[in-house]
Parts: structure tokens; sequence; C-alpha cells
């Protein structure tokens, strides 16, 4: 795409193909699932031009970016330790983070994970999720995708059993959509407003629902997402 600059960078062992424009302070897009760096280019172009230094990869499994064959180079350690091998190949200690989706599920992990490698986190329509010690994933997946399993998710419950109360401690806009089945189901919409997604995320600035908008909101609302995203950030610029 015109104006987008794209290479491939070594991060933890693998290739990964990353999209970008402009110079400033690292502004890091992540997309989700079955999507590519291409989600975000609108918002690239917008932040490259403002001073920022805007970076989209392929996540691995995704597009230009290698695919590892074992099943549990997918599990969030891996992950986050990818990220965090992608913001070193930067050249700076933090960013600002922009997710959606399956990126905001490994953002949520990096922001808790390695908070200090965040300035600030804008992440749409996937909020944090705690490890609940009774309810395995497989179980929770069961009521909204039958009997769909998926043993990365499952990897996960077991790989963050000693982060069972932890909380995410980095600067969060959250963005939701109100069309979204993440917000309308499963008791989404209850956690996100009655004080406990504030109580796992105590930096929570604030909550923003759209209207009248389905799940792929940055491709649906362009420039009021690319506003979203910039007037947050530039606070902490």
């Amino acid at each position: 795409m015109e104006g987008i600059d794209h290479r491939i960078v070594s991060v933890d062992g693998i290739k990964m193909h990353i999209a970008e424009k402009g110079q400033g302070p690292v502004v890091l897009f992540f997309h989700g699932f079955p999507e590519l760096w291409y989600s975000w280019r609108h918002q690239i172009h917008a932040l490259g031009s403002l001073r920022y230094h805007a970076v989209a990869p392929d996540l691995q499994g995704f597009g230009d970016t290698d695919t590892p064959t074992s099943i549990t180079s997918y599990t969030c350690d891996h992950i986050v330790n990818d990220l965090v091998a992608l913001i070193d190949s930067l050249g700076v200690e933090q960013v600002f983070l922009v997710a959606h989706d399956w990126g905001a599920i490994m953002d949520w992990y990096l922001c808790a994970f390695k908070p200090e490698r965040v300035k600030a986190f804008v992440c749409l329509s996937v909020p944090f999720t705690p490890r609940s010690p009774q309810m395995k994933p497989m179980d929770r997946m069961r009521g909204f995708f039958g009997e769909t399993t998926i043993y990365a998710d499952f990897r996960n419950w077991e790989v963050i059993e000693k982060w069972i109360e932890v909380q995410v401690k980095v600067l969060v806009k959250f963005i939701v959509e109100d069309l979204d089945m993440v917000y309308t189901t499963l008791g989404t919409k209850e956690y996100i407003h009655n004080g406990d997604f504030k109580k796992d995320v105590p930096f929570l600035e604030e909550v923003v629902v759209m209207e009248g908008v389905g799940h792929f909101i940055n491709q649906e609302r362009v420039e009021e997402i690319g506003s979203h995203i910039y007037d947050f950030i530039k606070k902490f610029k």
C-alpha cells in the first residue's frame, strides 16, 4: 500500500513481517483473527503522519510471518516473548499498544506480564479476562462455540495459573461496539460496567461504547477510531 514500508525482522527465533510508517514514539498495532496488518492500514497512515512510528506486524501464523508447526508456540507466554522481542528490534524501551480481537487478548497478556514495556494501551472490542480458577476456557467456550475446543487457549489457562490475582497496571482506553457479540454475550457487558473491569485494570481511564457498529470497528469507523487513539496517546507522548 502506497506510503507504507514493509520489512522482515527476526524476533524470538521467527521471521516477522511488519508494515510501518513515520518517525517518533512507536505505536504498535495488533490485528485480530483472521486478519493481517492490513486491517490497520488507515490508522497506520493517520498516526504515521502525526509524528509517530506506526508499526503493524502480521502475528505469528498469519500473512508473511513464520508459522511454527508446534501448537505450543502459540501459547500466551511464547506470544509475549515474540512481542517483547519485536519491541526490542525497534530499538525502544516502551511502546503504545493498539489492538483488536485476538491481538487484544495477546496485548492484555503483554500488559500483565511486561507492563514496564507499555506506555498506554488502546484496546478495541475484547476486555481483559481474568483467569478463573473454577472454569477452564473450554468450559466457557462450549457456551459460545458448542463443542469447539482450542488447545492453545487451554494451555494458556495452565500457563497463567500463578497470575490468578493479577491486575493489569497499564493506562488503558477501552472501545467497544454495541452490536458486537463479544460485548452482548457471556456477561461481558456486565463485567465492563459493574466495576469488575476497573478492579482488574485499575488504570482504566475511559470506556467508550460506540453505537450502531459491529465487531470490525477499526475498519467500519476509520476516522473515529483514529481520533480516539490519537486523543488518548498524545497525553503521554
